[in-house]
């Protein structure tokens, strides 16, 4: 059975910066962009961790192993001791990336999200801090289909480009670790090198991005999970009182893991309630990457824009899903607009085991998929 760590949930009013689950943030998730339904940085390599047939996956270990780790908000306190009580020393800006001497469980907490990094200054909470990989740039690849390529950035983040008649190369999108685009062909760049063209599926507009810091997701890292397993027999729980979801096979549990839902009476557009809602429903849509936010072309990283939030699976018609999140890392709390926030690692094992079954070609799939309960 896969199981995460658990955590107990604390109030949305919890003071200083929130904490990590197993994957996943930025601030907090707006809606817009479900209605629609539609600069070079350093690298590290992110192979994509498979998870086993029908088995959940665990939060990485505390270890004293060498991480890196980036700022996923606009700042974040350096404490003295890893207590949010402690006196702040300092702050770390966004997209700044750290190689923590430690990562450590904190006996002062928070409980629902004990995780903490010591790096020299002080020490770091990490609830907005994503970790990546070390430096590792990628092949690149010529032989790409018409219908184009999905792909997964494996640095901590790359200044993407967009090529105008008007003003030549102009920065787009701030593209992020683990997030995932569809590659349509090989250009060259404002370098001369080898730069890859992505497709933003919202806006249909086309930009490009460093063909080494993309990664080509393939085939089998999409094979179905419990295949066999007869659709009606799979089902999903989600407890928004615990924020946990469950995962099960009949009556065996193969998923159990924190995740971040809605927080209620935050300000929404069009008046849509930002708690997630309530009640009985199914997967109707599936993509493998989703351009979430205000719908605006822009290269400013405090903009509302997320682009290629990866692993998407649509169940209510105002556009709320589970997906994958890279913004933060405080599962265990309510943090989204509506949305059920999830480690990257476990919307993937759930985009693969649930129904309706999508291919790696697929833009989209639609369908009367596995049922879901929210409580």
């Amino acid at each position: 059975m896969l199981t995460m760590e658990k955590v107990e949930a604390a109030s949305p009013s919890q003071p200083g910066p929130s904490l990590p689950g197993r994957i996943d943030g930025e601030d907090r998730l707006s809606r817009r962009s479900f209605l629609k339904l539609a600069g070079l940085s350093l690298g590290s390599l992110a192979c994509a961790r498979k998870l086993p047939q029908a088995e959940p996956v665990s939060p990485p270990p505390l270890s004293p192993t060498p991480i890196q780790v980036r700022v996923t908000t606009r700042s974040v306190f350096i404490y003295s001791e890893p207590n949010l009580k402690s006196e702040r020393l300092g702050v770390v800006k966004r997209d700044e990336i750290l190689s923590p001497l430690e990562e450590i469980s904190s006996p002062y907490g928070p409980k629902y999200n004990p995780r903490w990094y010591r790096v020299e200054q002080g020490y770091l909470h990490s609830s907005h801090m994503q970790r990546v990989e070390k430096a590792h740039l990628n092949e690149v690849s010529y032989s790409i289909p018409e219908a184009g390529q999905i792909g997964e950035i494996t640095v901590p983040f790359s200044q993407s480009m967009r090529l105008t008649k008007a003003y030549g190369w102009t920065p787009l999108y701030r593209l992020y670790f683990q997030t995932i685009h569809w590659v349509m062909s090989v250009d060259e760049g404002p370098d001369k090198a080898p730069w890859y063209r992505l497709r933003d599926e919202l806006l249909n507009v086309d930009y490009h991005v460093p063909a080494a810091h993309v990664r080509f997701v393939q085939p089998a890292e999409l094979a179905p999970i419990s295949p066999d397993v007869p659709p009606s027999d799979k089902r999903i729980e989600v407890s928004l009182a615990r924020q946990e979801l469950s995962a099960f096979e009949g009556e065996r549990l193969v998923l159990l893991t924190h995740i971040s839902s809605g927080v209620p009476n935050q300000n929404s557009e069009n008046d849509i309630p930002t708690d997630t809602p309530r009640g009985n429903f199914h997967i109707q849509l599936k993509m493998p990457s989703k351009h979430m936010g205000g719908g605006k072309l822009t290269d400013d990283p405090e903009a509302y824009e997320l682009v290629g939030v990866p692993w998407v699976s649509f169940f209510h018609p105002t556009g709320v899903a589970f997906h994958g999140t890279y913004w933060h890392d405080n599962f265990g709390l309510k943090m989204s607009h509506g949305c059920v926030n999830m480690r990257n690692d476990e919307a993937l094992w759930l985009y693969r085991w649930c129904n309706p079954i999508a291919s790696h070609q697929e833009w989209e799939r639609k369908g009367y998929g596995t049922r879901i309960k929210i409580t």
